[in-house]
């Protein structure tokens, strides 16, 4: 194994790069942040709609985030993949094929990890607000969301270590990201399919288990700072 890694580990991190498109464990990593930073905005707006009290808003952003929560990624990768070049006129490359993908399948989760954080709040938070003089929009931006997003942060993370495991779909539309370079590898060394596929595994783990970690600390700092702020 140590043979392969000493081999391969460039190629295992940037695919061909400089002297063909970038790939592998950068292009996978790439891809998730890309992801949830576009994904984020179109989150907070469809989250923002879900609780907002104007029905003829809330109910259709509803019924688009429960049918794509109930649709597989990959149909999702797979409408992508044949609606863009016929929405856009020209084909559209792997990269951003996925891209699209991703950021329409995590809005709607940000959405509803929006939507939970702001339910987690208490109710007096808006109507001391409109209290205030605020509109409902101007209670949200100023007083509610701040507060709901300390809380999200935590889930934020969660969905970052998604979208990095999601990001394997594209090895079905042929990207390069890092599991569809340890398949070139396998097929470059026939002999070694177990060791190739473990390095892939523990890259995985080693990512997403890091990060886990990393949320579940932001997760006991923000509760345990508000306890101390209510014993206060």
């Amino acid at each position: 194994m140590i043979e392969l890694i000493d081999t391969y580990w460039l190629f295992f991190l940037v695919g061909q790069y400089p002297n063909g498109p970038l790939g592998g464990l950068s292009l996978t990593l790439i891809l998730a942040s890309l992801g949830l930073v576009l994904a984020l905005p179109l989150g907070l707006l469809l989250g923002i709609a879900r609780v907002s009290p104007f029905a003829a808003l809330r109910w259709p952003v509803t019924a688009v985030i429960f049918v794509v929560r109930g649709t597989p990624l990959l149909m999702v990768v797979f409408w992508a993949y044949f609606s863009l070049p016929v929405l856009t006129g020209h084909k559209t490359d792997q990269f951003t094929t996925m891209l699209v993908a991703l950021v329409v399948f995590d809005a709607v989760y940000l959405a509803e990890i929006v939507r939970a954080g702001i339910k987690s709040l208490p109710a007096g938070q808006m109507e001391c607000a409109r209290s205030l003089g605020l509109s409902w929009l101007g209670a949200m931006r100023l007083v509610v969301l701040p507060q709901a997003l300390r809380h999200m942060l935590p889930s934020l993370v969660n969905q970052f270590v998604s979208t990095i495991k999601e990001t394997s779909l594209g090895y079905i539309i042929g990207l390069t990201e890092v599991s569809f370079i340890a398949a070139q590898i396998n097929t470059q060394v026939f002999t070694m399919p177990m060791q190739v596929y473990l390095i892939l595994g523990l890259t995985y783990f080693t990512l997403c288990f890091g990060l886990s970690r990393f949320a579940y600390w932001l997760d006991r700092r923000f509760n345990r700072g508000a306890s101390i702020r209510v014993a206060a």
